[in-house]
């Protein structure tokens, strides 16, 4: 009985949290902000910078982006599938744009979008393609790519606070599930590579 109570209150305490740095954050709103965190949450506009990043790959790894670019795209694959159709049908976690206790509060310049938001699809898609380049591109090098690629997923994630998404928790279990996902394919690459780089004995 004690743990169930613990656990409740630990739970009260995160939602009111949850709500206490969201509507910190949404309250911030000018009309520039609310243009650049429309523009980075659009996902279609991302693609040219994506494209772009294919053809770099390819050219740095040449060969090796047969096996890199499949890891990648499974890694965040997986993080958006697992995101949008296990954790938030499961948890059934409402957006803040749909939690009654904020109805009227939330400035909402990207419209609302889908019913729950446990957890951020967005921030985990972004953080597993950030971790994975992190891990694989070759230590010293790709600074500016690296940071980049950080920057991006952070803003990326930030416009979800923003826009009134999703809550703060719904971000960071979502980056945290793409970054361990990237991780894994990213021991995966090196372990593969790693393997194929290795004289044969005789």
């Amino acid at each position: 009985m004690a743990i169930l109570h613990s656990s409740f209150f630990i739970l009260h305490y995160l939602q009111a949290f949850d709500r206490q740095v969201l509507l910190a954050i949404n309250r911030t709103h000018t009309p520039v902000l609310d243009a650049v965190m429309v523009f980075a949450s659009n996902r279609l506009v991302w693609f040219p910078a994506y494209a772009l990043l294919v053809a770099g790959l390819v050219y740095w790894f040449r060969r090796r982006v047969l096996l890199l670019l499949p890891l990648l795209i499974v890694a965040v694959s997986l993080a958006d599938s697992i995101t949008s159709r296990i954790f938030k049908p499961f948890f059934a976690r409402p957006r803040p744009c749909h939690d009654p206790a904020l109805a009227g509060l939330l400035h909402l310049p990207g419209g609302c979008g889908g019913q729950f938001g446990f957890l951020s699809s967005h921030a985990a898609n972004s953080f597993a393609l950030a971790t994975f380049l992190l891990l694989v591109l070759p230590a010293g090098r790709f600074r500016f790519l690296k940071t980049g690629v950080f920057c991006w997923a952070a803003l990326l994630s930030y416009s979800r606070l923003y826009l009134g998404a999703h809550y703060l928790t719904d971000v960071v279990g979502g980056a945290a599930i793409g970054g361990l996902l990237a991780a894994v394919a990213a021991a995966i690459y090196q372990r593969r590579t790693n393997a194929a780089s290795k004289p044969a004995s005789v």
